[in-house]
């Protein structure tokens, strides 16, 4: 993946826009009007600089690198020692909102109308030189049409969702009470089409379930996937090149591209995806280059019950789509031909109609039929074309699905990663069947009951060692001279992960071993049986 500090803009490529603390996620085009924080301009002119370029949005939308200036500290040298004498009464400045206007029309900088604010302010040199540097700060942000093209990162793209669209960054499901009492119920009507356990239920029953209420809200929970919840995934996952990784999520393909960077183009990586098709619109704003997308295998969660029963079977796929296609023109042809015949035949009858009819009036006719015909063979050709496209792209994914399903049976993957929006216990129970021993393993929710359910029933189960259910927590300070101190505006959680390390199951030994497991994690009090208590 090219990249690096020496980077160049090219037309394109996926940019990040940043000013102050937003960001925004484009593509570089020529004459492609972009609007942000209330601008509008073009970036034909950033094609070429060097990536971290701070531009200047000038007249007309276009932008001009900004030159550094060294700022000068003579205005605020004359400060006061509190602002109790200041009065707030809107008089402070000379300058009306008329006369800002002009100056931005005459094509004036936003460095310059803030020196100008800054001079026809009567109160500025009255206030403390905090409050003078939090005055220029807040004009600058308001009149200084500056923005910085940033080549987009993991850190930078978690930030700019979890600011912006943290409604697209949905990570868990939690189910209510009356949902699971229908799950037990329709898990005893469906006992012979649903294989359901008593420890856990089963994928296919839960996917079922999902799919019939998502729609009644009664089962999703928006929540926020932070960077830095986001960067101890990668990092208990021991995500790197060469990797088999299987990643499940639901947060328009950040984790997976967070995935995807991390490994660099080597390895391969199974996407499972609820649905009709794996959503990654996070993913493309990496900019990744085309051969990391060549180990990029995608996996429908309704075919993983079949895959692991051993019944998972595509549709009948034909050797070559050409042979399809070629065998549709044929019986297109005979059709034809069978239609031009009767109507040959519907029109026999008709002499005397036929000796009535001026020469004018045949010729008309004749030229009226032409077209028609025309008209009819070229429409003919466009749906015979549309179909063949639409065969070629059935084939190609029904092999890519059998690529997947191989890979997949082959169950030797090397990690595990969950942040989706679904419970994580039915994901977790069935996915993990295709991981290796000694492989890590983490998923991801915004509350800690649903991975409490988790560690339970993987306890049960067995298979698994060194379960860890931590919380992460970031707190970002301001450190300014005398005034550093923890930000008011922080996030109050960052969620919850579950990892362990998988190992290999004697399902024999498994029963037994639980039990005893059981057994030692009872308080001494509780471990006394019958027969010890004396009558």
């Amino acid at each position: 993946m090219e990249g690096g500090p020496s980077a160049r803009i090219r037309e394109g490529d996926c940019a990040v826009l940043k000013r102050d603390e937003v960001f925004k996620a484009v593509s570089v085009l020529r004459r492609r009007k972009i609007t942000f924080e209330k601008q509008w301009f073009y970036l034909d002119n950033a094609i070429g600089h060097i990536y971290g370029t701070t531009f200047e949005v000038t007249s007309g939308g276009n932008l001009q690198p900004k030159q550094e200036v060294e700022e000068t500290t003579t205005e605020t040298k004359e400060a006061g020692t509190d602002n109790r004498n200041i009065v707030d009464d809107g008089k402070s400045q000379k300058l009306t909102h008329d006369d800002i206007k002009a100056l931005k029309d005459k094509g004036i900088k936003g460095q310059e109308i803030v020196q100008q604010l800054i001079e026809n302010s009567t109160t500025f040199r009255d206030k403390t030189e905090f409050a003078q540097d939090k005055y220029i700060k807040k004009k600058k942000k308001k009149y200084e049409a500056v923005i910085t093209i940033v080549k987009p990162s993991t850190r930078i793209l978690s930030t700019m969702y979890y600011a912006r669209e943290p409604g697209k960054i949905k990570d868990c499901t939690l189910m209510k009470d009356n949902v699971i009492q229908k799950m037990n119920r329709y898990c005893s009507k469906q006992e012979n089409s649903f294989a359901c356990s008593t420890s856990f239920y089963h994928f296919s029953v839960t996917t079922t379930l999902l799919i019939t209420y998502a729609g009644r809200g009664s089962l999703h929970f928006q929540s926020h996937l932070r960077y830095d919840t986001l960067a101890q995934m990668l990092t208990l996952g021991n995500i790197h090149a060469g990797n088999k990784m299987i990643v499940m999520e639901t947060c328009s393909g950040l984790v997976l591209g967070a995935v995807m960077e991390r490994m660099g183009g080597y390895g391969s990586i199974i996407q499972m995806y609820p649905g009709g098709g794996p959503v990654r619109a996070a993913t493309s704003c990496f900019g990744f280059p085309k051969p990391f997308f060549d180990n990029l295998h995608e996996f429908p969660l309704s075919k993983v019950q079949s895959l692991l029963s051993g019944t998972f079977t595509t549709e009948t796929l034909h050797a070559d789509p050409e042979e399809n296609a070629l065998g549709e023109e044929e019986s297109n042809g005979l059709t034809e031909e069978k239609q031009t015949s009767l109507q040959e035949t519907e029109e026999e009858p008709a002499p005397e109609a036929a000796m009535e009819i001026n020469p004018t009036e045949e010729q008309d006719a004749m030229d009226v039929n032409a077209e028609d015909g025309e008209f009819k063979e070229n429409k003919e050709k466009e749906n015979k074309e549309n179909v063949r496209e639409k065969q070629i792209k059935q084939w190609e994914r029904r092999k890519k699905l059998q690529v997947a399903a191989a890979l997949l049976r082959e169950k030797n993957a090397d990690g595990l990663i969950v942040a989706s929006k679904f419970h994580p216990t039915p994901l977790l129970l069935s996915l993990l069947e295709f991981v290796a021993p000694s492989r890590p393993f983490v998923v991801y929710c915004q509350y800690k009951e649903p991975l409490l359910d988790c560690y339970t029933k993987l306890r049960e189960r067995g298979g698994v060692i060194n379960l860890k259910l931590s919380e992460t927590w970031l707190r970002n300070y301001q450190v300014l001279p005398d005034r550093s101190h923890p930000k008011l505006t922080m996030s109050g959680g960052g969620g919850y992960l579950l990892s362990g390390i998988t190992v290999v199951l004697d399902k024999g030994k498994s029963d037994s071993s639980n039990s005893e497991a059981l057994k030692m994690e009872e308080p001494s009090s509780k471990r006394c049986k019958l027969q010890d208590v004396p009558c």
